[in-house]
């Protein structure tokens, strides 16, 4: 039994396409949470959503740890559980129910539980307290209050929502301000996850085993259709060394191949690229291949990729969005696309891989402006791609414009759904075979690389990959004619098929 039982309703299951890509990471922001929690004297149970089948193991846990308190607390690292998918929140749901029906006060922490409070907590699954915007201290609060630590009432806790007694209606307590000595928290509860199976999982499928880390929350900067609703324009930031010490733990603990950050921006405050890669230089066992998010613009200032470079850096993505400057204007991007190209080379020329993270649909995007990101793909190949369409987002100025031309259907589903969920220039018919062209173009292009090699060399001895590169560019070449096809006609303006 334990006091407290913390879960998350981010069930990879329920996402076909991240499932069949199997690319899974723990919860951070659960962890981070249960690791405060336990360093103050609580009892913690870990329930992982992530390799879950269904909801039916939340309930088993409930029974197995009969605990006072259920936590669904989101992982606000995960630009997954951001977005708010539709059938998570039913998971969300499914889960406060079976809390409840156990005895449990039931808390929620999270993305959607802070944009839709009033449906988690009056209106729906009826959890007792919602926690707005970052959640550890005011969980710490919370509890502390429950159970009688502290005599602090539950009006004087900071972002707090929860119903009075008697009232109709829910209470929201002031916002309290961010976590800024984000040093002093202790590393995520990473002995309370089954890593071994998170392992197997990788080693099997990819033949590396990666491990998620995060240094910074927040973004500063004012991309019109970013939804923030936990740290809203803040940006906070680990120190270097806190962040390889971490690596350093985590590399003699449990022995990862490689790590990917999970920063909005990464290593954005200046000259802490700078201290990151010293740091590194000076803890040798730190030094872990890895993955991070990151801005063109950034990339391109002096001496910027050299410091990734010497920090293990193997792979940027960059959210890129179009290849049109009048689009990337209109999203308030505050990029360039020369910037994109300046620095999707620069990073070529270091050894790293670059991902681009693109977005079709916005409002004002025309034939013209799609054929320009088509080509930026063509001309600067990236080594990986990510094609999403404009998604709407409470709290959002893209939101605000188009709001009064949205339908129903507010959430996609899961990922992998593309709905155009406002009356844009084409219907989600139109995106999701840009998305399908796209992918074979670009596929198709990226095996034939392999096969040719950088700068046309190419090892002359066939081997097995060659073979397989051979088949995947026949494949996808074949398929892109009828593909565009396809595009061509759906390509029939404010089509409304969402």
């Amino acid at each position: 039994m334990s006091e407290i039982l913390i879960g998350q309703s981010y069930y990879l299951k329920f996402d076909a396409k991240l499932w069949a890509a199997m690319q899974p990471y723990p919860p951070l922001g659960a962890l981070y949470a249960a690791s405060l929690l336990r360093q103050q004297g609580y009892d913690i149970a870990l329930f992982d959503a992530m390799l879950a089948t269904s909801e039916q193991e939340w309930e088993d846990a409930l029974e197995r740890h009969q605990p006072r308190f259920a936590v669904l607390y989101e992982d606000n690292f995960n630009y997954l559980s951001k977005m708010c998918l539709l059938r998570m929140r039913e998971a969300a749901f499914t889960m406060i129910e079976q809390a409840r029906r156990h005895g449990c006060t039931v808390i929620v922490c999270g993305a959607d539980a802070t944009d839709h409070s009033a449906e988690y907590i009056h209106h729906g699954a009826y959890a007792h307290f919602v926690l707005q915007g970052e959640g550890e201290y005011t969980l710490l609060e919370l509890l502390d209050s429950l159970t009688g630590k502290s005599a602090k009432s539950l009006e004087q806790i900071q972002s707090l929502v929860f119903v009075c007694t008697g009232a109709s209606e829910p209470t929201y307590n002031k916002r309290r301000a961010d976590i800024r000595d984000l040093d002093s928290l202790p590393f995520p509860a990473w002995d309370l996850i089954n890593v071994e199976r998170y392992r197997k999982l990788w080693m099997t499928r990819h033949g590396f085993f990666s491990m998620n880390v995060v240094s910074t929350r927040g973004c500063p900067y004012h991309c019109n259709w970013c939804a923030k609703p936990i740290w809203g324009q803040r940006y906070n930031s680990r120190s270097a060394g806190n962040v390889a010490a971490e690596l350093q733990w985590l590399a003699e603990t449990y022995h990862p191949d490689r790590i990917t950050f999970m920063d909005d921006i990464f290593g954005l405050k200046p000259g802490w690229l700078e201290d990151f890669a010293e740091c590194i230089e000076h803890l040798p066992n730190a030094r872990l291949p890895y993955k991070c998010l990151s801005r063109a613009d950034l990339l391109t200032r002096a001496g910027e990729v050299e410091r990734l470079n010497r920090s293990g850096c193997r792979t940027v993505w960059l959210g890129a969005e179009s290849g049109s400057q009048k689009v990337l204007d209109a999203m308030e991007k505050g990029t360039a696309v020369s910037q994109i190209h300046a620095a999707c080379r620069m990073l070529h020329d270091a050894g790293i891989e670059v991902g681009f993270f693109i977005q079709f649909g916005y409002p004002g995007e025309t034939h013209k402006d799609i054929e320009l990101t088509l080509q930026m793909v063509r001309e600067c190949m990236p080594d990986d791609i990510g094609i999403s369409v404009s998604y709407p987002m409470p709290g959002t100025r893209f939101y605000n414009a188009v709001r009064s031309r949205m339908g129903s259907k507010q959430n996609w589903q899961d990922s992998n759904d593309l709905a155009m969920l406002y009356d844009g220039a084409y219907g989600t018919a139109f995106y999701r075979q840009l998305h399908v062209v796209l992918h074979h173009e670009f596929r198709a292009r990226r095996h034939f690389a392999r096969l040719t090699g950088h700068g046309g060399q190419r090892d002359r001895q066939i081997k097995v990959s060659h073979l397989h590169s051979l088949a995947a560019s026949g494949y996808h070449a074949f398929r892109l004619p009828f593909a565009r096809l396809k595009l061509q006609h759906l390509a029939k303006p404010r089509a409304n098929d969402v």
